[in-house]
């Protein structure tokens, strides 16, 4: 089977209202309408509503979605194993919510043809509707970033949409150290930690990355906990530096 032009991985836990209010199919609508070929997996993060079946009935209607069931290990595990089953030759991953729309991808696409290893979106300039607190941890966070782990030139590490060359997408994912592919969790949860180890390893190995803005949204979400989702950041930061210093990222 040809290889598809791009694969966009959604992980998916317990979302069922977005899926019953048409998340899904204005991602279809939009994909449906490019002159390339594409795949989406869509991977369910051991969910306890009907997202599952959901998922499962959407993906029976067109070939080009197909469902990955997890048993439940937070979204950093649910995202790499959406990303280490791509088949696309560029694979990007997006959060169901739609809070950056799927149509932002024409924004990034185009960086890999200049020769860009990994392409980032980034909410820098348009976080609309986010509430003031967020805004200013998360510039206090980028500073963290910067002085412990040495990541500067990216101002937002922490928006779900990001897109790799897939050969690039499968050497970050697989050295990942404080998630993996098999991780479990209880509840919903956010690993605030997953994108900054990515953009590290990335990095690290030599990767270039460009990060462009993009449209977003903010959705309240009872996931997100400013405080606490800052303070398990700083934590990964730490043991990303620890795990550096061992040279645990590259094996």
């Amino acid at each position: 089977m040809k290889e598809p032009y791009l694969s966009v991985v959604i992980p998916a836990y317990n979302e069922e209202t977005n899926i019953r209010l048409g998340a899904l199919d204005r991602v279809l609508r939009y994909l449906d309408r490019r002159d390339y070929s594409w795949e989406v997996i869509l991977v369910d993060d051991g969910s306890t509503d009907d997202t599952g079946q959901l998922l499962d009935a959407f993906a029976a209607s067109d070939s080009r979605f197909r469902v990955i069931h997890n048993a439940h290990g937070g979204k950093a595990a649910t995202v790499i194993t959406g990303m280490l089953a791509a088949r696309g030759g560029t694979a990007l991953f997006s959060d169901l919510d739609q809070a950056t729309p799927i149509s932002e991808v024409g924004a990034l696409l185009p960086w890999f043809l200049k020769g860009y290893d990994v392409v980032i979106g980034s909410r820098s300039t348009k976080r609309e509707g986010a509430p003031f607190l967020r805004r200013v941890m998360a510039r206090g966070f980028m500073v963290l970033r910067a002085l412990i782990l040495g990541l500067r030139g990216i101002t937002d590490t922490q928006c779900g949409f990001k897109a790799f060359r897939r050969h690039v997408a499968q050497d970050i994912f697989r050295r990942l150290r404080l998630y993996k592919k098999h991780d479990t969790a209880q509840g919903s949860m956010v690993t605030a930690g997953f994108d900054i180890e990515v953009l590290y390893v990335a990095k690290l190995l030599g990767y270039s990355i460009k990060e462009v803005p993009v449209e977003w949204h903010y959705v309240d979400t009872r996931r997100v906990s400013p405080v606490r989702d800052s303070l398990q950041g700083l934590a990964a930061i730490v043991k990303i530096r620890l795990n550096a210093m061992r040279g645990r990222y590259r094996s």
